[in-house]
């Protein structure tokens, strides 16, 4: 028997017509009640749904036993997640869930925590996030609940906190412990449930996959992500939405996905359309959060509410160069002239393993134009005598003025290049800082122009703000934690092309 979950109010208004992606049915829910938003039940995108009989009611039951009230999608989620095979197993093992901030998936994983500590029994619970202060908050909520009913209390039998490490020990060798991500499967075993909170922030796969293998010898394991959406970073939560994506395709139910996101064509215009995706982003939309709430954050950078507010993704999360911004100096055809005088720019990551040449030409007075011409990529060490060889040809196609470099990253190919009379300079301190403000300023006022071409994009997009001096700033190569060198080699190259010929910018009559 499924859960009874309270329908939302359904009077006139406007009506969002919700389809998932596996099927062409269609729920039609209320998004507006007079003036009040209501947020949208089930998620956007959400693994095959089954009849298969289910433990949410059980669940839904013990938090209201304890006083909690859980809103609609929550126990329409319930539901699905706590699904059982016929020999008594749950039917997935592994669920994803996202949504937007704010929307209550903290409080739903602290009563499903309590739940199966008190109504399974299970032995073993871990439970870690990137940063422990996020999961430190978690056990205490759970703790200060278990406090306040002596019937749970009663069963409490010692809690125990160290650096990075948190446990809760009840009577019959039950066990909840919060680890430090660093830590999160020392001296584990067999752990009944795993909950990774904030999985956008995990850029590398270890921590998910070892807490995974803890639990090749527990009898009925099931695991958790959640997380609302993430940037090119997040490693463990895009390769597992991959997964997903693939597995909502055909009946493999190994892998539950559950999210609540925005369409990504989504506009920030305030209207109806909008309120409808703020809906399908926002299940708490109406209950627990207003929508003059969701109108305050909306003047913020782009990313963050298209992160935070409509669970989107994005190539990273606040950075310098906002896409819209980029996209709006895209031109369709762009080429570059060989007869035109142009400035070369390479740059070189820290790491020597990935460079960029980038070439800049003044399109007129005011705009001027950046291409990528070449890429290297090496998982050892790129070899600089390559690089400059390749230089040396590309200078030979364009009329070139200048050739831009790095010191700090580049000085073995520049040491390659100068013997043969190459008109290089190079750019580092504050005429970098100056290079990187400049080539930001061409693009909020359209004064550069590019071809869209993937690899120069995702390199932008990808740039992180590093302070620089007393306010300035540079694109942080290390701090990026992606391949920048196209955008670095990109600002380069715009400090030759933004010089007019005369030395004048701005004439005053």
């Amino acid at each position: 028997m499924g859960i009874l979950y309270r329908e939302l109010a359904r009077p006139k208004g406007i009506m969002l017509e919700l389809v998932n992606n596996q099927t062409s049915s269609a729920e039609i829910v209320s998004l507006r009640a007079g003036s009040a938003y209501r947020g949208v039940v089930k998620p956007r995108i959400h693994t095959k749904l089954t009849e298969n009989p289910s433990k949410g009611l059980e669940f839904v039951e013990f938090c209201a036993k304890y006083g909690q009230t859980l809103l609609p999608w929550q126990e329409w989620l319930s539901e699905q997640v706590l699904r059982m095979q016929p020999d008594g197993r749950w039917q997935t093992p592994v669920h994803g869930i996202l949504l937007a901030r704010q929307n209550g998936k903290s409080t739903w994983m602290a009563w499903q925590i309590l739940w199966r500590i008190f109504g399974l029994e299970q032995k073993l619970q871990v439970h870690t996030a990137h940063k422990l202060t996020t999961s430190a908050e978690i056990f205490y909520k759970i703790y200060n609940i278990i406090t306040e009913h002596p019937e749970l209390e009663s069963q409490l039998v010692k809690k125990l906190e160290a650096r990075g490490f948190q446990e809760l020990q009840f009577t019959g060798g039950r066990r909840y412990i919060v680890r430090a991500s660093n830590s999160a499967t020392r001296g584990i075993a067999a752990p009944d449930s795993i909950w990774l909170d904030e999985a956008r922030e995990y850029h590398d796969p270890d921590v998910w996959s070892s807490l995974r293998f803890t639990q090749m010898a527990s009898p009925n394991p099931q695991a958790f992500l959640l997380s609302n959406a993430g940037d090119q970073h997040s490693v463990v939560l895009n390769s597992t939405r991959e997964r997903a994506l693939a597995s909502i395709l055909t009946d493999d139910l190994s892998l539950g996905w559950w999210e609540w996101s925005s369409p990504p064509e989504i506009k920030f215009d305030d209207s109806a359309q909008f309120w409808q995706g703020i809906a399908q982003a926002n299940p708490s939309l109406g209950y627990t959060i207003h929508p003059d709430n969701i109108r305050a954050v909306l003047n913020d950078p782009e990313d963050i509410v298209r992160t935070e507010v409509c669970c989107l993704w994005v190539s990273t999360i606040n950075p310098v160069i906002h896409p819209s911004q980029w996209a709006a100096c895209a031109v369709e055809g762009l080429r570059l002239d060989p007869s035109a005088d142009t400035w070369l720019a390479v740059d070189l990551s820290p790491d020597r393993r990935q460079a960029a040449l980038v070439a800049s030409q003044r399109i007129d007075r005011d705009r001027f134009q950046v291409q990528l011409l070449q890429t290297w990529t090496n998982p050892g060490y790129l070899s600089d005598k390559l690089i400059a060889n390749d230089i040396g040809d590309w200078y030979r196609k364009f009329n070139v003025i200048k050739i831009a470099y790095s010191a700090r990253t580049a000085s073995a190919v520049a040491a390659r290049l100068v013997p043969a009379g190459f008109p290089l300079e190079a750019i580092d301190g504050q005429a970098y800082a100056t290079s990187c403000d400049e080539f930001v300023s061409a693009i909020s006022s359209q004064r550069l122009a590019h071809s869209s071409q993937e690899e120069l994009t995702n390199h932008c997009l990808s740039a992180v703000r590093l302070s620089f001096g007393d306010g300035g700033w540079i694109f942080g190569r290390k701090v990026s934690a992606a391949v920048i060198t196209g955008a670095v080699a990109a600002a380069m190259a715009t400090h030759y092309a933004t010089q007019s010929d005369d030395g004048v910018d701005i004439i005053v009559a």
